[in-house]
């Protein structure tokens, strides 16, 4: 592993938050995230002091709740983190544009598709949708929809190989 990504695993660790280690070529990323909501703000100064920087932000509607998933990496290195929070029960989430400017375009469409209310967001205007569809959210579930979705976890499963797939990779 390479020092500044263990210096930024060690730093995280005093948040105090568990780093899973995952398979890049499984799932894009080197390392997984699941954030408590109070912690999201702490989790970004510490990205951002460690020198990674933010590739997105976006949302997505699971049983039970609405996840926010941010995605972090490195110019200098390969260490990709993808980082999960569940938004609190009355649809909130703490702003990150101030720690990571890009974050606010991506906050405000979050808003727009999910309608999460990013606290302190200097500036939560509709960015796709006109201003008379602000109460649309055109990316929640129905609730009949829900029933039939998986529990929050946001990764394809994964199929184990045969002997015979293992033997011919050698």
């Amino acid at each position: 592993m390479h020092p500044a990504t263990e210096k930024l695993i060690s730093a995280l660790s005093k948040l105090p938050v568990s780093v899973e280690a995952c398979d890049y070529q499984e799932r894009g990323y080197h390392f997984e995230i699941d954030l408590e909501v109070d912690k999201v703000r702490a989790l970004a100064e510490c990205m951002l002091a460690q020198g990674m920087y933010l590739v997105f932000v976006g949302g997505l509607h699971v049983k039970p709740a609405i996840e926010i998933v941010y995605q972090f990496a490195s110019y200098e290195r390969a260490c990709r983190f993808v980082v999960r929070a569940v938004v609190k029960a009355d649809n909130s989430m703490p702003t990150i544009s101030d720690i990571y400017q890009g974050a606010n375009w991506h906050e405000r469409e979050t808003r727009d598709f999910y309608g999460v209310v990013f606290t302190d967001h200097p500036n939560l205007v509709p960015l796709i949708l006109a201003e008379e569809d602000v109460d649309l959210k055109p990316l929640l579930k129905k609730d009949e929809d829900l029933k039939e979705m998986a529990e929050v976890r946001w990764a394809p499963p994964i199929e184990e190989k045969t002997e015979a797939e293992k033997a011919e990779q050698g």
